[in-house]
């Protein structure tokens, strides 16, 4: 059976994610932040092992035991933004936007690399344009995706002789939840057809799943073919 496991099954790309390896008959492994939530994930994912797990909670990860023997693919997709200057920046959301967005996938991955070296599998990292250019009011947001992409370029390096391949992915602003969100924050209106959906995304994801054991892309960006214009 192949397993996948997967963080921010909710909602956005997360969801679209898991959708298309369930789909595909694939085993699926999903962390919830709360119960009400693994309630959800259960009932749209017939089969699939459901897990609390809150990724603000460092403890928590690190108490995490659902990991099967053996994993294809392990997908970081779960994240938090809080939009604020750095003289603005309250404690609370930058230490949740590092939890979440930095030190859950970098604990979740050591529990996970056993079973992925035993497949030769892959670690997907969904992060985003902030991992690779920071704007004012994201220093917080940016800073958790740089120092994801550092994690993802170590591990990278460490297993390579392991057969194990990490890919970051980049995505540009994608219509989600999330980027709801950011505009409430930016206080600007949400149009989603402007931006890149989580289906394209996805289907990047897929590809570099779907490669030839012989090759591998490190890194992807996915960006929308037309700028925005306003």
């Amino acid at each position: 059976m192949t397993s996948h496991l997967v963080t921010g099954a909710g909602s956005g790309i997360g969801a679209v994610l898991a959708d298309r390896l369930h789909a595909r008959g694939d085993h699926l492994v999903l962390l919830a932040r709360s119960p009400a939530r693994a309630a959800d994930l259960e009932a749209r994912y017939p089969g699939s092992d459901v897990h609390v797990v809150d990724l603000a909670d460092p403890g928590a990860v690190g108490a995490f035991d659902g990991v099967p023997d053996e994993l294809a693919s392990v997908h970081h997709v779960a994240g938090v933004v809080e939009l604020a200057t750095v003289a603005e920046q309250e404690d609370a959301a930058l230490r949740a936007q590092l939890d979440v967005n930095l030190v859950a996938p970098a604990v979740l991955t050591r529990l996970c690399l056993p079973a992925v070296r035993r497949t030769r599998g892959t670690f997907v990292f969904v992060n985003s344009s902030a991992g690779l250019s920071a704007s004012a009011s994201w220093s917080a947001y940016a800073a958790s995706k740089f120092g994801l992409r550092g994690f993802a370029d170590a591990l990278r390096a460490e297993e390579v002789e392991q057969g194990v391949r990490v890919t970051t992915v980049f995505p540009s602003r994608t219509a989600t939840p999330m980027q709801e969100k950011v505009h409430e924050q930016e206080g600007r209106t949400y149009d989603a057809s402007r931006w890149i959906t989580p289906e394209t995304v996805v289907d990047m994801i897929l590809h570099v799943l779907d490669l030839p054991g012989g090759a591998t892309i490190p890194e992807v960006s996915v960006r929308a073919a037309v700028p925005r214009t306003a």
